[in-house]
């Protein structure tokens, strides 16, 4: 019985000492499988097609396959949690999004993971105007109209977003608070479905960055966007701050993967996302009107201090607005 133990004890020793050893040949073999890319929307939207086409590119680089799943609900929180929790080997990546990283937690009052702790944030890859749009046939013809109408008809108007902690739901909620205006909010799982109930006549505005491909058909109507400067794709809407001074949100996106995932691996993804979202010609394809990106690059470290600073400017505001989500 004793040399049975001291058998058992010498191979856990040596198990132990191995295990360095297979993680580590597991980093030096990334990657060996696929990719799964968790986008916390529904599918449709304007920033799933920037998504496809970077994963397309880094499936060519990585040769493997990098597919894209949807996981929506909860504000985008419901797919960031299932990440947070993955295994952290680089196969399961997160598409990150304010709503879900910054600021969108601070108005939960249970979350089920830290996005800062349970995170190494890989790269930023750019940012969306958010757009107030409205039916083409609405009688509301621009900005000054809209604020001058919800002033004289208090929750008159209502409105949606992609959720709670969205950028667009954010920077309506901004501009109320402002301009102490009431609009209702009407949240939604992400820009389709909104967009299906205002062009049934369900909602007065959407608030959301997927609004091109309507705009071409001459569907809807931009009466605003809500970066700091007027957009270039949509020059003609002003911006909100040129109504009301200070008010301004944008979306972002990026890609993240669990915490303790290596930092080879993450480093490996970094260089790759940025080279391919760098070159000219998918700065081209994720600035065209379809997609509606504006590219903004930053490697891990920026885009960590980048997320801290949206925090940062929210939290106020948030505070303010008594916003919560249980």
């Amino acid at each position: 019985m004793i040399k049975i133990f001291k058998y058992f004890k010498y191979i856990s020793i040596l198990f132990i000492f191995l295990i360095p050893l297979v993680v580590e040949s597991q980093v030096n073999q990334y990657p060996n499988q696929p990719i799964k890319i968790i986008m916390p929307f529904a599918p449709g939207s304007g920033t799933e097609l920037a998504i496809r086409l970077i994963s397309e590119r880094l499936s060519n680089s990585l040769k493997q396959p990098v597919v894209i799943e949807n996981r929506p609900g909860a504000g985008t929180t419901l797919g960031t949690d299932v990440v947070a929790k993955s295994n952290p080997d680089g196969y399961t990546l997160l598409a990150t999004f304010n709503s879900s990283i910054a600021p969108g937690p601070l108005m939960y009052k249970k979350l089920g993971y830290d996005p800062i702790k349970d995170f190494v944030h890989i790269s930023l890859i750019g940012i969306y105007p958010i757009y107030l749009i409205v039916k083409n046939d609405n009688p509301i013809k621009n900005i000054e109209e809209l604020i001058s109408y919800a002033k004289n008809n208090p929750g008159k108007i209502n409105y949606a977003s992609a959720g709670v902690g969205t950028s667009g739901f954010l920077a309506a909620e901004l501009l109320k608070q402002t301009l102490s205006l009431e609009m209702n909010h009407i949240p939604y799982k992400g820009p389709n479905p909104a967009l299906i109930d205002l062009l049934g006549g369900r909602l007065d505005m959407v608030l959301t960055a997927s609004a091109g491909e309507l705009v071409k058909a001459g569907k809807v109507r931009i009466i605003a966007v809500t970066s700091e400067k007027r957009s270039d794709a949509f020059p003609e809407a002003p911006s909100l701050g040129e109504v009301a001074k200070g008010v301004h949100a944008v979306s972002w996106f990026g890609f993240s993967a669990p915490s303790q995932t290596p930092k080879s691996i993450v480093t490996r993804l970094e260089k790759e996302i940025i080279s391919i979202v760098s070159t000219t010609e998918m700065k081209n394809k994720l600035s065209d009107p379809s997609v509606g990106l504006i590219p903004y690059v930053l490697d891990s470290e920026k885009f960590t201090e980048f997320i801290k600073n949206e925090n940062k400017f929210w939290l106020p505001i948030i505070k303010n607005g008594n916003i919560t989500v249980e």
